[in-house]
This record gives structure tokens, C-alpha cells and sequence, in this order.
């Protein structure tokens, strides 16, 4: 066979079914490959970024790996954007490109689509690269490729096919998938880390976006309820715990540490005296007071134990080691610890009353949106104003649901990124929220949405500006400066592609606007003009109480406003 026909077949034999990419010169022996394999998709998307977008959000929604196909050259750098977004978020994107001949390679002759060490390009945003120059060796690299992406950490891997590979033909064998296992932690670990946990007088979780790689949340779930142990969820980690359970205190992930709702839950983690980490990084640092433990469960060697010296590290899958860790905490008798839910409701309340109700303008839009948008749909949030806003105060309750960018903060990356969330779960709505400015990154991905009938509803927040940098220019930097835009009528620029165009009259009305748009059978577009929205602040107040918590020995603590 050729070598785009064992490429497409082993992608086959992988489980692929959808391939985000844009035909070209170089790889058109894979893309014949592609169309002859019956069980394979090619969703041609109008630029490069969007194919690894569209990879990252079927990714995140599906749980599994998206496969993005690109020319050489500019469609690797128009590309690497998606893969940027991936690696921060640790999902399991495969780029595929192609590559000049192989007799030109290395030679700087100026072929079309060139770029010397073309492989270095994607070195910072992958896990794992490499070259199959030769039909027999495409196989074995496309099951290396699958192996990497869903053994340890998972994040983007790359493979690079140069074009007379694709179409020579040869002797090829294939490969089946290798079988994958979950590293536990051995079992003297897990008693001292029991032990450590039982011992504890104020243990708290902090569960991040591992458990959702691992597909933990049940096995999250039965381990709270046994034990008592209420939660903070990470940004990556929104989603691990229903926010709506008696014994999660929600997200702790506002940048920089100002806001009061974050410094709340950061006195949670300090006044705990054991910290069970689980899939999270602790991008906000230290989790724990200086006399505290950290129980740090975590895939990853390098995140085991730089947060802080007294760490009971275990290297496992979040899955497996709850699942052995469990029992153990059982059996130490943790299934005794007195329930801290009333003082984790009164925390909530407390957090809501002195800082958002009646003070940031976000939130009552927020609430707004969520009561017209379904529990179980999939909202992707650009980087934007209401974007920032949701990584704290929107409500998850389902698990993989809440889709962002992650640290790397890609403007632009929603849109397509929700497209590849609906391929994946065409039954589920899936909702994307986008500022003017980040929407028009990617908005001849219309052209996509109506030709694959990719039926997601955009709500695109309109302030003919760059918001968030005309905000802050204008805070603290004495004035904006080339912040304004020029838009189209987002109603008419709907329509032209074939798409259903919305306006909110205010920014409430969203409320009714995104359950009609999600009855089309179409993609919908909803304008919302929206004007200048402050930066948050919290309300300034001479005295605020410290969180309630649970004391085993004295009782619950707890107060009513």
C-alpha cells in the first residue's frame, strides 16, 4: 500500500473518525487515502489554526485524540496557535503535516512551502515529534504518536510525512493499538498517604483538570462522599465535582490573587492542614500552609512535588489511584468525619453577597445566560471579558462541559474549538461566547459550520473594541490606544454564509434568545451590543469574616449573614 494509505488506515485503526485540515500540494497522497478510508471524515476547515481548534475541542468534548492534517511550512506556524491551546490544557491533539521531498530536505533550495528544521517549529507546544520518511515506517510512528498522547501526561504529538512517502508504495504491516495501562502508586505510598489523610483535622481536595483526562469524576465523587472532604476545583478542574454538590466550594481561579472571592478559598487551602491534590498543577502556588501536607496526586514527575517540601508524592492516574486509595480511607475510619456542608454553603453565600450580587454588572448577564442555556450544553469561552468572568463564576455541573483556553490565552480560539466540540457531540447544544474582536480571528470558520451542518450557537459580545486591553489601557496606563474596531452587521454577516442572525435589544435577553437559537437547525449567530464593562471589583468593606469551616473535634463552625 501506499504511504497515505497506511497512514489513513492506522489512523483508522486508532479509533479516528474525524480529521480537521485543509488539503495541499504536499500531502495530497494522504488526502486520496483519506477519502478511499470509509471510516475516516475530512472536515476541510478556511484556515490552518481552526483545523487544530476544531482537533482541541473535539478533543476536550470526546475525550478523545483529535488529528489535525496541514501543509508544510506556514500551515505548521498557522497551526502551532491550536496546538499552543492543547498543550496548555494537556489534550491530546496529533498534528499530521507534510514536508518538502526528501531529496530537497535539509538543502535550503527554496522548495515550495519550506522551512529549514521545519520540526523545531512545534518543539515548545508538543510532547512528542517525528518523521515517517518511508511508507514502512508510518505505521509504527502513528502508534507511537497515540501511545504518547494517552500515556502519562497527555498533550499534542507531531508527525511529518514528506510527499513521495505518501505516494511510493510498499510492504507495509500495520499495527494494533497499544493497550494502555494506569499507573497506581505502590501500595506503601498509598498507606502513608491514608494515614496522613486520616490523621487530618481540616483536610481539604483540590482537584484539577486530571480528573477529567482520566475520567474521574465518579470515582472524585465517591471519594468526597465517603469521607467528607469538601472541594476546590482548579480552572482546568471545572467540571471534576458538580459546582451544584453540598461539599464544593467552587473555583479558585481568578488571575493574580486580588479579587476576594479567590482570596477566600486561598485561606481554605491555608487553614487546611492536609491538602489532597488530585490531576491539578497549583498554577496559584503553594496550597497549603507551611506546617501543612500536601497529598499530591498527579501523573506528571515534574508537578509530584515543586510545590512545596512536605509532599507525600504519588505518581498515579487520578482513576486508579482513587480507586486504591479509597478503601484505605475507609478503612482508617474517615467514613466518621462530621459533614462540612453547611459551612460550605454558608461560604458560597457569603463569597456571592459581599462580592458580586450587587456590585459587578458580569454577573447578572452571567446569571442571565445560565438560566437559558442548558445544564448539560458545552459552552466554549473565548478570552474575553465574560470569558475571564466564567473561569470563576460560571456553574458546572457536567462533567467536560466548561471549555476555555487554558493559560495560553489564545484569542480567537473558541469558535472553531466549539465546532469541534459539536462534531464530536452533534446530540448535546454546545454554546460559544466570543467578543467581537475574538470572534472575527476565526469567522470564515461559517463557511465550515454551514457546509458540515455544524449546528452551534455563537453569542458575540459587540464593543467595537479590543475590550479587556481598552479597559485596562484606560485604568492604568492613562488613556487606549488602537483599541477601536470596525465590524460588520454580525446579523447580515450570518446570513450571507447561509446562517441564522440574532440581536439582543440588552444583554438579558439572552435569557430567551439561546434556547430559540438552540431550536434552529442551523448554526445561529446572536449580536449582543454591549457597553464599556468595568474591570471587578470587590465591594470595599472594613471587615470581612474568614470562611467557616469543619472542626472534627469541636463541632461545625459556621455563621448566617
Amino acid at each position: 500500500m501506499s504511504g497515505g494509505e497506511a497512514l489513513a488506515k492506522s489512523l483508522g485503526r486508532e479509533g479516528v473518525e474525524i480529521v480537521f485540515g485543509i488539503p495541499g500540494i504536499q500531502i495530497y497522497g494522504v488526502v486520496a487515502a483519506l477519502r478511499d478510508e470509509p471510516g475516516i471524515q475530512l472536515v476541510v476547515t478556511r484556515h490552518e489554526q481552526a483545523a487544530t481548534y476544531m482537533a482541541y475541542g473535539y478533543a476536550r468534548a470526546s475525550g478523545k485524540p483529535g488529528v489535525a492534517l496541514v501543509v508544510p511550512g506556514v500551515g505548521v506556524y498557522n497551526a502551532a496557535a491550536g496546538l499552543a491551546t492543547a498543550y496548555s490544557r494537556s489534550q491530546p491533539v496529533l498534528l499530521i503535516a507534510g514536508q518538502i521531498p526528501r531529496d530537497q530536505m535539509g538543502k535550503n533550495l527554496g522548495g515550495v512551502h519550506e522551512v529549514e528544521d521545519q520540526i523545531d517549529i512545534v518543539r515548545p507546544v508538543t510532547k512528542w515529534r517525528q518523521q515517517a520518511l518511508a511508507p514502512k515506517a508510518i505505521p509504527g510512528a502513528v502508534s507511537e504518536a497515540f501511545r504518547q498522547m494517552q500515556t502519562g501526561r497527555p498533550r499534542p504529538a507531531y508527525l511529518e510525512v514528506p510527499p513521495d512517502a505518501a505516494v511510493e508504495r510498499d510492504e507495509v504491516e500495520l499495527r494494533e493499538p497499544v493497550p494502555v495501562s494506569r499507573i497506581v502508586p505502590s501500595p506503601e505510598q498509598l498507606k502513608e498517604a491514608a494515614s496522613a489523610i486520616a490523621r487530618s483535622r481540616l483536610p481539604l481536595i483540590v482537584a484539577g483538570g486530571g480528573i477529567a483526562l482520566s475520567g474521574a469524576e465518579q470515582a472524585l465523587l465517591e471519594l468526597v462522599e465517603a469521607t467528607n472532604i469538601p472541594v476546590v476545583t482548579s480552572g482546568g478542574g471545572k467540571g471534576a465535582i458538580p459546582d451544584s454538590h453540598p461539599l464544593c466550594y467552587g473555583s479558585c481561579v481568578s488571575p493574580g490573587g486580588e479579587r476576594h472571592e479567590m482570596n477566600q478559598l486561598l485561606d481554605v487551602m491555608k487553614t487546611a492542614d492536609v491538602v489532597v491534590g488530585i490531576g491539578t498543577r497549583f498554577s496559584l502556588g503553594n496550597p497549603a500552609g507551611e506546617s501543612s501536607t500536601l497529598v499530591n496526586i498527579n501523573i506528571d514527575d515534574f508537578d509530584l512535588t515543586r510545590i512545596q517540601d512536605n509532599t507525600i508524592p504519588l505518581r498515579g492516574d487520578a482513576k486508579a489511584t482513587i480507586n486504591s486509595l479509597l478503601p484505605l480511607l475507609v478503612e482508617a475510619g474517615c467514613r466518621d468525619r462530621p459533614s462540612p456542608a453547611q459551612a460550605v454553603s454558608a461560604a458560597r453565600r457569603l463569597i456571592a453577597y459581599y462580592d458580586i450580587r450587587d456590585n459587578e454588572p458580569q454577573y447578572p448577564i452571567l446569571e442571565a445566560i445560565r438560566r437559558g442555556t442548558p445544564e448539560d450544553a458545552y459552552t466554549v469561552w473565548d478570552v474575553t471579558q465574560f470569558g475571564f468572568y466564567s473561569r470563576t463564576h460560571w456553574q458546572v455541573n457536567h462533567p467536560n462541559t466548561y471549555i476555555d483556553s487554558g493559560y495560553s490565552f489564545n484569542l480567537g480560539f473558541a469558535f472553531p474549538s466549539a465546532l469541534g466540540a459539536k462534531l464530536a457531540k452533534p446530540d448535546h447544544p454546545v454554546v460559544c461566547f466570543a467578543g467581537d474582536g475574538s470572534f472575527m480571528f476565526n469567522s470564515s470558520e461559517l463557511s465550515t459550520a454551514i457546509k458540515y451542518g455544524i449546528n452551534v450557537t455563537t453569542v458575540i459580545f459587540r464593543d467595537d473594541a479590543y475590550g479587556n486591553v481598552a479597559r485596562d489601557l484606560d485604568d492604568f496606563f492613562d488613556g487606549s490606544y488602537g483599541t477601536d474596531l470596525t465590524n460588520p452587521d454580525f446579523v447580515k454577516f450570518a446570513e450571507s454564509f447561509g446562517a441564522i442572525g440574532m440581536r439582543a435589544d440588552d444583554p438579558m435577553d439572552l435569557e430567551t434568545l439561546i434556547p430559540t437559537a438552540l431550536e434552529q437547525q442551523a448554526p445561529v449567530v446572536i449580536d449582543v451590543p454591549i457597553g464599556h464593562i468595568p474591570l471587578p471589583r470587590p465591594k470595599q468593606i472594613e471587615h470581612v469574616p474568614k470562611l467557616p469551616w469543619t472542626h472534627p473535634q469541636e463541632g461545625l463552625i459556621s455563621f448566617e449573614s
